[in-house]
């Protein structure tokens, strides 16, 4: 497993299908804010929570040249249903093999009821314009977090 890189490293690379099964790279946007953020299921309480959150606040989060992308290791038809459910405004990436999530560090080791599993810890990354992560929110807790992310983008763009 690898470790989740912190503030100063270079974002790793990826290419993985969105909801339409259009490919998205993590290089075609170069010279726009990242703010990428990993969770473990579509339609699950936090997770629907967080995803309405980022939509809410997706033109705010535009309007300081950022793109928001959500990777979990949920399929493509997944997140369809998941985006169409909810009215969700932002892209979802499929990571289905859970690569870059490993890549990112974030797959990881979990314990639910004494059961022990590989599975996503909730984790976002804002990357620079130049691919290099500036800030890293690990075990996120959904509620305030979109704001939290915002705020932090503000500051380091206004």
């Amino acid at each position: 497993m690898n470790e989740i890189p912190g503030p100063g490293a270079i974002a790793p690379q990826f290419t993985l299908p969105d909801t339409m099964e259009e490919t998205a790279s993590l290089a075609e946007f170069r010279g726009k804010w990242v703010i990428l953020y990993f969770y473990p299921k579509d339609n699950t309480s936090g997770c629907t929570a967080e995803a309405i959150d980022f939509t809410a606040m997706k033109g705010d989060f535009e309007k300081l040249g950022s793109v928001v992308l959500g990777i979990s290791p949920d399929s493509c038809k997944s997140h369809q249903k998941f985006m169409v459910k909810y009215s969700l405004g932002i892209r979802l990436l499929s990571d289905t093999g859970s690569k870059v999530c490993g890549e990112y560090g974030v797959w990881q080791k979990k314990k639910m009821y004494g059961n022990e599993y590989m599975g996503v810890s909730r984790t976002t990354f804002l990357i620079n314009p130049t691919g290099v992560i500036e800030r890293v929110w690990e075990n996120v807790k959904v509620q305030g977090h979109a704001d939290e992310v915002l705020d932090a983008l503000r500051a380091l763009t206004l």
